[in-house]
């Protein structure tokens, strides 16, 4: 199954890094249009998102709505430690390349989250991510504190396909948004 996941985290990644620039930006401010305008989204206060790399759904815009409080991670060890981040505040190089808040930045604990924006290399119609191999998000949403959090999958919809190889551990999302539109939300019990 490993080699299965590698190689479609390949075909993947180089189909979303061949998307022309100006068709990456489009696609991107119409997943924030639709997000901005979600319930979810909406009604949140504070929300974790993400920097976008190798051409991931870039989340700039959504970082433009005044009432909201932001959260970004920062890669420590085998683990995601999220910090209170401003637009207006620098972002570092992190140890994978990331942009990354300052580890000076006060930390979040997920009892003052209401929804975190989650990146995937790609997500089936269950609502299960590929990621990137790390395993970050899976330890994340492994801890009961976080899984309660309401989660977004963020993909192109070329990569929300009809379904991915799936672990024993892999969780599913409670909705994914795509530049075609955001699926019907699910709640998942908590565990």
């Amino acid at each position: 199954m490993h080699q299965q996941k590698q190689t479609l985290r390949r075909q993947f990644i180089q189909q979303r890094q061949a998307l022309a620039p100006e068709v990456w930006q489009m696609h991107s401010d119409r997943i924030c249009d639709l997000l901005a305008n979600c319930p979810q989204f909406i009604e949140a206060r504070t929300i974790l998102a993400y920097q976008s790399c190798r051409q991931e759904p870039n989340l700039n815009s959504l970082f433009k709505a005044t009432d909201k409080q932001w959260g970004l991670p920062r890669c420590v060890g085998k683990d995601l430690l999220w910090h209170h981040w401003q637009p207006s505040e620098p972002l570092v190089t992190g140890e994978y390349g990331i942009l990354e808040p300052s580890a000076e930045l006060s930390v979040l604990a997920a009892s003052n989250i209401d929804l975190i924006l989650v990146p995937a290399v790609a997500i089936d119609f269950n609502n299960y991510r590929l990621g990137y191999g790390g395993g970050y998000y899976d330890r994340l949403r492994a801890d009961p504190d976080w899984r309660k959090i309401p989660t977004i999958g963020i993909i192109f919809d070329f990569a929300y396909v009809e379904s991915l190889p799936i672990e024993p551990w892999d969780l599913p999302l409670n909705a994914v948004c795509t530049e075609l539109g955001l699926s019907s939300w699910v709640t998942q019990l908590s565990c």
